[in-house]
């Protein structure tokens, strides 16, 4: 027997495939076509502290290898994500991460301080891809300091698994994982999406309404793979990769790397049961070269 179960910092699952924010809404959808029971965990849409309606239409825009978004963070708020969706979810034999946003350091605060309370959810997951806005609508992922920041302030807030998303949207990668780390995170997850245009040759306009968006999907899996890497050779906290993963293979490229688990986001929408698949193809790749459980070929990339 294969063990595929995980433990990231108190954060137990079945297996290490999640469900990414953002392409999974808060999995009710997915119901018709797979078993939730089969996930590993699913981070939830991003939530933040109001509701959103996101960004004006056209916000989807396809791209070779992969898609540009722009949506903007719509979701119903954080309290009706608790009164409205926990009460479904927590039926399920699988961990609910829930991924937050803000625009201050005090909107994450609250919201941590507001989850806290909700012993269904098992972690959260910081979405630092947002503006700041008290300064000056910088993003707070692409600094340091404010990833250590916000991190510390919800460290003292949040008591079970504190997860970072990183961007990649950055000089370094290792730097802001160690600031992320420095401010008590147990965890980081990366990449999020890459920022990108597409153009419309014959209006001459961007395609997207926002006129830039986040790119996602196969085409970024070799940056997200060796940004995975780096990090997990510089930091001590465990690491969970994601981008582009659509297969077993996929997976597994992200776990030799240093991944302790993964997150398929993009895939979910070509293949509503691609959780599955893809927890089904690193099962297959144990089992055929020997190995026994997820920990055997956790960070077992030999570079040259």
């Amino acid at each position: 027997m294969i063990d595929m179960s995980v433990n990231i910092a108190g954060l137990k699952m079945k297996n290490p495939v999640i469900a990414a924010s953002g392409t999974f809404g808060f999995g009710g959808q997915f119901l018709p076509f797979m078993d939730l029971n089969k996930l590993g965990g699913i981070s939830v849409k991003g939530l933040t502290l109001a509701p959103r309606k996101g960004n004006k239409s056209p916000r989807i825009a396809e791209t070779p290898g992969g898609i540009l978004n722009s949506v903007g963070l719509q979701n119903p708020g954080v309290e009706s994500f608790i009164k409205d969706e926990i009460p479904w979810l927590k039926g399920y034999d699988t961990a609910i991460i829930a991924n937050v946003a803000g625009n201050t350091v005090e909107d994450y605060c609250k919201m941590a301080e507001i989850i806290n309370s909700v012993d269904e959810v098992s972690a959260i997951e910081v979405n630092v891809s947002c503006p700041n806005v008290k300064e000056g609508g910088v993003s707070f992922g692409v600094s340091a300091c404010l990833i250590e920041e916000v991190t510390s302030k919800m460290r003292r807030l949040y008591k079970k698994t504190l997860i970072v998303k990183l961007t990649p949207n950055v000089t370094s990668i290792v730097e802001t994982a160690k600031a992320a780390e420095a401010g008590g995170a147990d965890c980081v997850s990366l990449i999020n999406t890459l920022l990108g245009m597409a153009v419309d040759i014959h209006t001459k306009r961007p395609i997207l309404a926002n006129n830039t968006g986040g790119l996602s999907g196969p085409c970024v899996k070799p940056v997200a793979v060796r940004m995975v890497s780096e990090v997990y050779r510089n930091v001590k906290i465990p690491v969970i990769g994601m981008g582009g993963i659509s297969s077993g293979e996929d997976a597994v490229e992200f776990l030799l790397a240093g991944a302790s688990a993964v997150m398929v986001g993009t895939a979910n929408l070509v293949e509503p049961d691609a959780c599955v698949k893809v927890e089904e193809g690193i099962e297959r790749y144990l089992e055929k070269y020997g190995y026994k459980s997820i920990g055997d070929i956790v960070g077992k990339l030999e570079l040259y």
